[in-house]
């Protein structure tokens, strides 16, 4: 069989084939009913439009270079899946690297990049005890986009998190249903996204004159049964606490663990004192499958990915569109456990 060519499409649609070219890379002002046209001559033909080839004809590429620094991280997993969802329904692929805070991979990672004519790059980030990022990609001359869980410091455009509202936000919602004595459990003491948490947390106790007690936010490693243990002392120490926020996803299974222990149940009875409520700030698929059904502030992932692919594709259009920072804020979605 004849291989079909563009001038075939062409044909076909009654067009010229410089038309055709511009509805293929969705350039110039072409009418919808010349753009359907097109189309239904490209679906008819069967025709198969060789990107890299016109990449290289016109100097374009429609590769972008995704950096993840964590697969462990739900939240860099859920916004890489963003990313590629968005990035591909605007027409482009994405060349992944995971260089595991070797800065010599990440050298590697950026060569390969360079060698295979990205146009862009995102680095996700999942570093919670540094603000700034690597020298490499501060430095990285190819448009980029930072998508980072904490606050970095760069002149870069970055996606980021709102953890503080995303912590005040949760203390008022558990303030709002009766809740006066609450805890907020997990994260390291140089983990900067409980940091931020905090912040919100103590400003939202504050606007109810509730004190802040030190002892009711015990640093802890990310430890599922780490997170039982100071759950249980927490609770056998403090019997008023009816309420905690859990930094992590080992902070609520280690949460669950250690209420249990106590005898006590979460986000059921009628009595507030017996219960204890429980909030997160993930979004994970088995916090569906924990009962009660987890309360959480969701950490806006696929909103973060959009965001990223729309941001990094304008900058590869426009390159000298100036820095953007971007931060979004979670929603809260209710459950039972709170």
């Amino acid at each position: 069989m004849k291989k079909v060519n563009i001038i075939d499409v062409a044909q076909l649609a009654g067009v010229s084939v410089s038309t055709v070219s511009l509805v293929l890379r969705q350039k110039g002002k072409i009418s919808e009913a010349t753009i359907d046209k097109v189309n239904a001559a490209i679906k008819q033909l069967g025709y198969v439009h060789n990107v890299a080839a016109a990449n290289l004809r016109s100097s374009t590429s429609n590769l972008i270079g995704l950096i993840i620094r964590d697969f462990n991280d739900s939240f860099c997993v859920n916004v890489m899946a963003s990313v590629v969802h968005y990035l591909e329904k605007q027409g482009y692929m994405v060349f992944l690297g995971h260089p595991q805070d070797d800065v010599q991979q990440l050298q590697q990672c950026l060569t390969s990049f360079s060698q295979q004519g990205v146009a862009g790059v995102i680095y996700l980030d999942a570093n919670h005890r540094l603000a700034a990022i690597p020298a490499l990609i501060a430095e990285c001359p190819l448009p980029t986009v930072i998508i980072s869980e904490s606050t970095v410091s760069t002149q870069r455009d970055v996606i980021g998190r709102d953890n503080r509202q995303a912590g005040n936000q949760a203390t008022r919602y558990l303030i709002d249903r009766g809740h006066r004595n609450i805890a907020y459990l997990g994260g390291t003491a140089a983990n900067l996204m409980r940091e931020e948490r905090l912040l919100g947390y103590r400003n939202a106790l504050a606007q109810y004159d509730l004190p802040f007690r030190e002892e009711w936010a015990p640093v802890c490693e990310n430890d599922t049964e780490a997170a039982a243990r100071l759950t249980r002392q927490l609770l056998e120490t403090n019997s008023k606490i009816t309420a905690m926020l859990c930094h992590s996803p080992s902070a609520i299974i280690g949460c669950l663990n250690g209420i249990a222990q106590v005898g006590r149940t979460v986000g059921k009875d009628v009595f507030l004192t017996q219960q204890v409520s429980l909030i997160g700030f993930e979004d994970m698929m088995h916090i569906n499958l924990t009962s009660p059904r987890f309360t959480y502030v969701s950490a806006s992932s696929e909103e973060a990915g959009r965001q990223a692919a729309t941001l990094i594709v304008n900058k590869i259009k426009t390159p000298t569109l100036p820095a953007q920072k971007i931060i979004i804020s979670g929603e809260l979605v209710q459950r039972e456990s709170a």
